[in-house]
């Protein structure tokens, strides 16, 4: 195994890349701050065209741990993993925890994007610095219906402020994603007497929906040009750039994919077309929670409802800031947080 201290961008603490000739292992670790506790961050499985692609996804995704750790009040810092790869095996997983491991605690892992609890239980072989299992005294297990959860209570919040309406029955939502946040999410919705448009890259899971949720269909490129009340991105980052958003016809964005503008610029877009933004870090932070529990060993479910209850608390600070600045949700979340930092 051979671990390579690489470059990192201003402000950030660590970044290493790790390739095992034996296990097929490449992979990053980001390390954006440690300054409110050890660096935490799911590992994300995704087969990038380039190395240069992945420490550009890796280290904006750590930075948005950072963001995402302080807006919830967690005692913890920002840091994310990215495995390059199309097929996992055990042996890649075992490699990984040791290349974990080799951080002494300064990062802790857990899933992401194509990483299973499963996968996670091969890890914790080797590292003690990982959550989000499924055994152990204080085992989260699969965090994504907790941020699934905490996504429901945003867009519910901020479908009473944009549109006045404190029910979800009849409202028209595009989910773009159906993979574990975004089909636990539809359930919710559903439920609520949401009418869904969903779209994904697995079929089937199209088909299911459409069947259970009684959803309509839409092909992947045509999500974004669906007359809805709310967009929900709950797939990849950056979907929302120049292109996708002149073709928007909703009134509400709320989803729970990872850094969802392109640009920053995208946010004051979305202002200037009226359309309410609730920044991605804020509202997703459910899974994060529930994975701080594990690593803090607390076992207490209240801890982890009144953390989700007050998220939708946070969106309305951070509300109230862009109207007394007049500034985009997106400019108001990043002010709000590094206010936080700076304590």
């Amino acid at each position: 195994m051979k671990i390579t201290q690489l470059p990192a961008l201003s402000g950030y603490e660590n970044l290493q890349y790790c390739e095992d000739a034996k296990s097929g292992l490449r992979a990053l670790i980001s390390v954006h701050s440690t300054k409110h506790g050890p660096a935490a961050g799911g590992c994300r499985f995704w087969n990038y065209a380039s190395l240069e692609e992945a420490i550009n996804d890796v280290q904006r995704l750590s930075r948005g741990m950072t963001y995402k750790n302080r807006s919830a009040n967690l005692p913890l810092g920002g840091g994310k993993a990215v495995i390059i790869g199309t097929k996992k095996t055990p042996e890649m997983m075992r490699a990984f925890g040791k290349f974990v491991d080799s951080l002494d605690g300064t990062y802790y892992t857990a899933e992401d994007v194509g990483i299973s609890p499963s996968d996670m239980e091969i890890v914790s072989e080797e590292t003690c610095y990982v959550a989000g299992l499924e055994s152990g005294e204080f085992a989260s297990g699969d965090p994504s219906p907790v941020t699934a959860r905490g996504v429901y209570l945003c867009l519910k919040r901020a479908v009473e402020y944009k549109l006045g309406r404190s029910k979800l029955k009849g409202i028209r939502i595009a989910v773009q994603g159906l993979g574990h946040v975004g089909w636990h999410l539809s359930q919710m919705l559903y439920a609520d007497g949401a009418h869904l448009f969903v779209t994904d890259l697995n079929k089937e899971i199209v088909t299911k929906a459409v069947d259970q949720f009684d959803a309509t269909a839409i092909d992947l490129d045509d999500i974004y040009d669906v007359e809805a009340d709310v967009f929900s991105p709950c797939a990849m980052g950056a979907c929302l750039n120049i292109d996708t958003v002149s073709r928007l016809k909703v009134t509400v964005i709320v989803g729970a994919a990872n850094n969802q503008l392109s640009e920053f610029r995208i946010g004051d877009l979305l202002k200037t077309k009226g359309i309410f933004y609730a920044p991605d870090y804020v509202v997703n932070a459910g899974g994060i929670i529930n994975v701080s529990m594990e690593i803090q060993k607390i076992n207490n479910p209240q801890y982890l409802e009144e953390r989700l209850l007050a998220l939708p608390k946070t969106l309305d600070m951070i509300i109230a800031l862009a109207n007394t600045k007049n500034i985009g949700m997106h400019a108001a979340a990043d002010q709000f947080v590094e206010a936080q930092l700076t304590k």
